[in-house]
């Protein structure tokens, strides 16, 4: 799968004790080859750093944020692109990607 930056994607991600994993959205932030650096989306959105204002047009089905998380995987984890993140959405994450690594 050929995947860009701020596409929403579905991927397989493992529970924390490994015993199972459920299929989960997260955002494209960037790649390496074969490997794609993401950050999570959440419906809980207490548990995240910020909500998504357009999440519909990002493919999601509910209202969503992301999580101050950042994650290496391996591109071919990828189940499905369901979308990619618009304009403000865009803007929010960059200025969040800079305040979470300090840049």
């Amino acid at each position: 799968m050929n995947c860009s930056r701020n596409d929403v994607v579905l991927l397989p991600i493992p529970f924390t004790d490994l015993t199972s994993r459920k299929v989960r959205p997260a955002i494209v932030v960037g790649g390496n080859g074969a490997d794609l650096f993401l950050v999570p989306i959440s419906s809980v959105l207490a548990n995240t750093d910020f909500p998504l204002k357009q999440w519909r047009a990002a493919g999601l089905n509910v209202p969503s944020g992301v999580k101050a998380q950042l994650a290496t995987v391996e591109e071919k984890l990828v189940v499905k692109v369901v979308g990619q993140l618009a304009g403000k959405d865009v803007q929010a994450l960059n200025a969040q990607l800079r305040k979470w690594l300090k840049l």
